[in-house]
């Protein structure tokens, strides 16, 4: 994504070079909403809390059962309530609890595996796999995946990391899994199933993820679009708010343009309207 529209994202050390398109960033995202999350994680930067918690405290406290998905799909999980508890999402489901012995099981039908599997490494870590590269704008290698992602899929997991953070209360979780979005390398297939994903799981008024979506778009759809004019097409009449979000920033830019051509008119390389000759 271009660099100059991404106002949340944390800024870093250019990618290495590699993917038809490079998601870039902005300001520091894993500080984005950190005012408004008071989660202290037995790992998580920034200090230990004050009565400090011990980590076997955490490891003492019950086991939670966690029902992920349905049906054929169905995935048992197990987590203890403690470290649960640091997600207002489940400090509610945890507090209906019975004390008299009754299992302790929270039930997540709609929720995707890995991007629970996620959470629980980041409620037991601090962090989720894989992990960013220091000073660099990079994902420490995956054997797992190709170093360009031309199906999305790689977008796609740190995307439902961000919405099952949303959906759990973790703002913390959900500025690293921002941050690491634009560690990608992608290119424009990827990028318009990347897209498709966020304005079908997230907040209208979710500019920190929608935004630079829209940016990169409208600053690069006219040579992107070559390469998936189709499924370009298809996600501006799925979405109308994307290809209104898109039209918007072109609309600015073009008025920004010719706002700074009125104010240095020698430097203008606007076309003169052509003389006619009597002769």
């Amino acid at each position: 994504m271009a660099e100059e529209f991404h106002e949340e994202m944390v800024e870093e050390q250019p990618a290495n070079p590699g993917g038809d398109v490079d998601m870039a960033e902005g300001e520091d995202a894993e500080g984005a909403g950190a005012g408004n999350d008071t989660t202290v994680l037995p790992f998580a930067e920034g200090g230990e809390s004050d009565p400090r918690t011990t980590f076997i405290s955490y490891l003492t406290s019950p086991v939670v059962t966690l029902i992920v998905g349905s049906a054929e799909s169905e995935t048992i999980l197990t987590a203890h309530q403690a470290l649960l508890t640091q997600s207002p999402f489940f400090a509610d489901a945890c507090a209906a609890f019975a004390h008299d012995g009754s299992p302790r099981q929270v039930d997540l039908v709609n929720d995707e595996i890995d991007a629970v599997g996620c959470f629980l490494e980041y409620l037991y870590t601090g962090d989720y796999f894989p992990k960013k590269l220091p000073g660099q704008r990079m994902l420490e290698p995956d054997p797992t995946v190709p170093a360009v992602d031309e199906t999305g899929e790689q977008l796609l997991k740190h995307a439902r990391v961000y919405t099952i953070a949303e959906k759990f209360g973790m703002d913390k979780l959900k500025s690293l899994a921002s941050s690491k979005i634009h560690c990608v390398n992608s290119t424009a297939k990827g990028e318009i199933t990347y897209a498709r994903y966020i304005y079908q799981y997230t907040n209208k008024d979710d500019t920190a993820v929608r935004a630079p979506v829209a940016n990169f778009w409208a600053t690069r759809s006219h040579t992107l679009r070559a390469e998936a004019e189709d499924e370009f097409r298809s996600l501006c009449l799925e979405f109308p708010q994307f290809g209104y979000d898109v039209l918007t920033r072109v609309l600015d830019e073009k008025l920004k343009r010719e706002r700074n051509e009125k104010m240095t008119p020698g430097t203008s390389s606007g076309r003169k309207r052509a003389r006619h000759s009597n002769a």
